[in-house]
């Protein structure tokens, strides 16, 4: 791998805000955070079937789960996270708990849900900063097409009577973050009236991607299968009763397991997104950083960095090769950094092309008034090169060399 220097630390980077240093200091008059903000499994299971009522009996196929919720609070305990971590992980395992056993539930009072047909979802992957997050939000704009937003993928099934409170739910998370470090608003938006990553929709499987992300654990339960048949019964859950459009979904992290997206999702288009690895692979490095960082501080940064170029770059090589051999479905389009940012109406008007959909108008207009109301470094600028994180360019375009050929990625300065 293309490590260079030693990296810097991330008390470095990001002064904690005084909130979180004192809440996080009240540790010490308990004896550790892990006396004041317990994570253990038993109890929240039992407080998660008291919030829902009792425990469903169904379990959306899927016998394992409640094994995999037992390992994941386990290792989520274990691990380094300080007060304000802890208190942010166990919101989220208690809401992904109830919103599983609601899951259940309403599955067993409508077994019709398993019913219902994705056709043709379009899913937006590829590494952080090549446009995944930007190309997701203007696709989203397309009447035509239906994209999660965050409270909905937080919370599928009502939590409450009327008036509905889910929106409300999912802004205390998804706000939450960039009050616990506001740079994080630079890196990665987050609002719970935003399009949404399938990371979010598979919170509650108790083995997506989410969790090993926002926590270093020395185990984890790692069922992609299982994620990939939740998350389609998440989409079956949401599109239950409601017109049905084609679904719009994205994370980077699909480049990782294509046949298993290949197998749940026969008939989807996937939009590729490419740019200069001296550009991706610094980015998701310090994206992933500022994640574990709002949680802990003590992340094992060299582990981060070798651990997400070994997996991207893996990823971005074996697609150039399968791609070119075919032996992946020919449901591709591509979409490079620097043409959807020179001309982003033409960039999806192509990409559009290739899956044989058409750009209306009224979706053009949208995407120039999005972008006029969404300039560039709204929330600050997000600061990050190859040398940051013990990488250098040159290692790091010869390593990902076969993607850059295959594809033409263009090499920026």
């Amino acid at each position: 791998m293309a490590q260079n220097k030693a990296i810097r630390p991330m008390a470095d980077r990001y002064p904690r805000p005084n909130w979180v240093r004192r809440v996080n200091a009240m540790a010490t008059a308990v004896g550790g955070a892990r006396r004041l903000i317990p994570l253990d499994a038993d109890e929240i299971f039992a407080q998660g079937v008291e919030a829902v009522g009792g425990e469903p009996k169904g379990d959306l196929g899927d016998p394992g789960w409640r094994s995999r919720f037992d390992q994941l609070v386990h290792a989520l305990d274990l691990s380094s996270m300080h007060v304000v971590g802890r208190l942010l992980t166990r919101e989220e395992i208690l809401r992904s708990l109830r919103t599983r056993l609601l899951l259940h539930r309403a599955w067993d009072e409508d077994p019709g849900m398993g019913d219902e047909r994705i056709r043709e979802p379009v899913i937006v992957t590829g590494p952080a900063r090549s446009g995944t997050t930007i190309l997701f939000e203007l696709l989203a704009l397309d009447p035509k097409l239906r994209a999660p937003l965050a409270w909905e993928a937080l919370h599928p099934v009502s939590i409450g009577d009327s008036p509905d409170l889910r929106p409300l739910a999912g802004e205390c998370e998804q706000d939450l973050w960039a009050d616990v470090q506001p740079e994080f608003a630079a890196i990665h938006e987050l609002r719970s009236d935003l399009p949404v990553e399938c990371v979010t929709l598979t919170t509650a499987c108790f083995c997506g991607p989410h969790w090993p992300m926002v926590a270093q654990m020395e185990t984890y339960p790692d069922d992609p299968a299982q994620m990939y048949a939740f998350h389609r019964r998440i989409l079956q859950t949401l599109q239950r009763g409601r017109e049905p459009k084609t679904w719009l979904l994205k994370t980077p992290g699909h480049l990782l397991t294509l046949d298993l997206l290949f197998e749940t999702y026969p008939d989807a288009w996937i939009v590729q997104t490419h740019r200069d690895p001296a550009k991706t692979f610094p980015s998701t490095i310090s994206t992933t950083a500022m994640v574990q960082w709002i949680r802990t501080n003590e992340i094992d940064l060299p582990l981060l960095a070798s651990a997400i170029q070994g997996a991207f770059g893996f990823a971005l090589n074996n697609v150039a090769e399968r791609r070119q051999e075919g032996s992946v479905p020919d449901r591709f389009v591509d979409v490079h950094f620097r043409q959807l940012m020179a001309d982003p109406v033409e960039a999806i008007r192509r990409a559009y092309a290739g899956m044989e959909r058409s750009l209306d108008p009224e979706h053009a207009d949208r995407i120039l008034a999005y972008l006029a109301d969404k300039p560039k470094g709204k929330f600050g600028v997000h600061r990050y090169s190859a040398e940051d994180w013990g990488l250098t360019v040159e290692g790091l375009r010869t390593h990902l060399a076969r993607y850059i050929d295959f594809f033409g990625v263009e090499l920026e300065s």
